[in-house]
C-alpha cells in the first residue's frame, strides 16, 4: 500500500479517536450527540429524521431519540413537510441556531490554534488540500 494512503488512514482514525473520546467536548456548548443533529440540521436544512440517519451514521431509532432530544431542549421544532402531509420536518430554533454557531466558533478556535504556528501558506494548502479529499470522498 501507498504510505501516504496509510498516514492519511491513521490521521482519519486519530480524528476519529479525538471525536468519540469527546476531545472536542469541552470546546461545545451543547452535547457532541445533539450537536451532531443540529449540524446535520443546518447542513441539509429542514427535514425528516430519516432524512438525518445517513448523516448521523445511526439508525432509525436513535435518530428519533436525539431528534426528541433536541426538540425537548428546544434546539429544534418539529413541523409539518408541506409537500406531503405524512411526513414530519425538523428544523433548528433561534436558540438551535445560537448553538450551531457556537459550536462552529468553539471548534474554529481549537482548530486555530493548533495551526497557530503554521505559515500563511501551509494553513491555505492544508484547507484546500483537506477540502478536495472530503469532496472527493462524497462522490
Amino acid at each position: 500500500m501507498d504510505r501516504d494512503v496509510e498516514l492519511v488512514e491513521r490521521a482519519m482514525v486519530a480524528i476519529r479517536r479525538r471525536q468519540s473520546r469527546r476531545a472536542l467536548a469541552k470546546h461545545m456548548p451543547v452535547d457532541p450527540a445533539v450537536f451532531g443533529v443540529l449540524d446535520a440540521v443546518e447542513d441539509r436544512g429542514p427535514c425528516s429524521v430519516t432524512d438525518l440517519t445517513g448523516a448521523l451514521g445511526v439508525d432509525q431509532p436513535r435518530a428519533s431519540r436525539l431528534v426528541a432530544r433536541a426538540v425537548d431542549e428546544g434546539l429544534l421544532v418539529r413541523q409539518a413537510d408541506q409537500h406531503d402531509g405524512r411526513r414530519t420536518l425538523v428544523s433548528l430554533t433561534a436558540s438551535g441556531k445560537r448553538q450551531v454557531e457556537a459550536a462552529h466558533e468553539a471548534r474554529q478556535r481549537v482548530f486555530a490554534e493548533a495551526m497557530a504556528d503554521w505559515p500563511d501558506r501551509d494553513r491555505a494548502t492544508f484547507a484546500r488540500l483537506l477540502t478536495r479529499f472530503i469532496d472527493a470522498l462524497d462522490t
